[in-house]
């Protein structure tokens, strides 16, 4: 078959997955969050195995411990935005000042009256309420996914008692997906590391930062900012806007210049300077194919594939390039390692060749001598 007879039947295949996926983003995005959590849970069943307790209790404790800490998580949030949404009418005032300030300093600029009107009505802090309540009722809808992931993660945590002996079965048959998948799974678990403990300082420098500044609901704002660390690139722009903003109505333009200042320090230190050497280690994306695969991800799965961007990524890799040897060579494009000396018994290398008779090679259809 034509190359580029091949090339274009992939692409129509891929354009059908992609819809299809999108189409279900509602039943997948839960399913993958809940894979991701089985793969980052499963070393605690491993070990607890290898020190010859009994498999379902490293089932039970590694499903209360990925419970108690995504309830948690849950919990806390939809208390912080209870508490946001209840608060932010009282600064109705102060918005309506600002909204003065602006009206005059364009007014300066010899701006028309009726253009800065239409410019400003859509800025209500009604408005901003109103998104608050439609947050607190969309949060129902992530209780009954909540639930569906619950389930899940049960039925995977129960599956992970044998998953050990399957692997080991796949390896024997099939060695190459068995690479591939192993390979997803180590570097799903170091992301999920290396971003959860960044998140985590960033969490800390972030609320201290805030609540010193007297900045209303500091845990919220750290809470966002240890989730969007889990979103590559721009994560710290999501996590920035909301605090920046509060901050702007609850004492004006010099508070509000104090929190970006303070962020930008942190964030940009720690998230833009110290964690990409790690991240980049643990998974070996590039940062093209890391920003690419937050927009496309967010865009078939919303939120939750932004969150999931890097772990979706490394699967597709593994699914896609790392399963067969003679697509191996992708890699070197998409990742930010250096080459390493190819292996000549791989057959997926680049410079791979297959040794034909007077090659230096032995001739597979040689009779023995004699």
């Amino acid at each position: 078959m034509p190359r580029g007879l091949i090339v274009l039947l992939a692409a129509a295949s891929a354009v059908v997955a992609i819809g299809g996926t999108k189409i279900f983003a509602g039943v997948l995005g839960p399913v993958f969050l809940a894979l991701m959590l089985a793969v980052a849970a499963q070393p605690i069943q491993t070990r607890m195995q290898r020190r010859g307790l009994p498999p379902w209790l490293g089932m039970i404790v590694a499903l209360v411990v990925v419970y108690l800490l995504l309830l948690g998580l849950v919990a806390a949030l939809a208390v912080s935005v209870a508490q946001l949404a209840t608060a932010l009418p009282g600064y109705s005032d102060q918005f309506g000042d600002l909204l003065d300030q602006v009206r005059a300093l364009l007014a300066d600029f010899d701006i028309d009256k009726e253009r800065i009107e239409h410019a400003l009505s859509g800025f209500d802090l009604g408005n901003a309420v109103g998104v608050l309540e439609s947050l607190l009722r969309g949060l129902t809808g992530i209780f009954s996914d909540l639930v569906f992931i619950l389930a899940l993660l049960l039925f995977m945590a129960f599956d992970g008692m044998t998953i050990g002996r399957r692997t080991g079965a796949l390896a024997t048959m099939r060695p190459d997906i068995a690479r591939a998948l192993n390979a997803f799974a180590a570097g799903t678990r170091k992301y999920l590391i290396v971003s959860t403990v960044f998140g985590l300082i960033v969490a800390v420098l972030d609320g201290v930062a805030l609540w010193l500044l007297a900045v209303p609901f500091p845990l919220l704002w750290a809470l966002l900012s240890f989730i969007t660390n889990y979103i590559p690139n721009i994560g710290f722009v999501v996590g920035l806007v909301p605090p920046a903003l509060l901050a702007l109505l609850d004492g004006g333009f010099t508070k509000m210049i104090w929190v970006i200042v303070l962020y930008c320090v942190f964030n940009v230190v720690v998230q833009s300077v110290i964690q990409p050497k790690f991240v980049g280690d643990a998974v070996g994306l590039s940062v093209t194919v890391t920003f690419l695969s937050l927009v496309f991800w967010a865009w078939v799965l919303g939120a939750l594939g932004a969150l999931l961007a890097i772990p979706l990524t490394l699967l597709a890799k593994a699914l896609l390039i790392d399963i067969d040897p003679s697509t191996r060579w992708l890699t070197l494009l998409i990742s930010d390692r250096a080459p390493d000396r190819p292996d000549p018994e791989d057959p997926g290398r680049p410079d791979a060749v297959d040794p034909g008779p007077g090659s230096g090679g032995a001739d597979p259809v040689a009779k023995p001598d004699g």
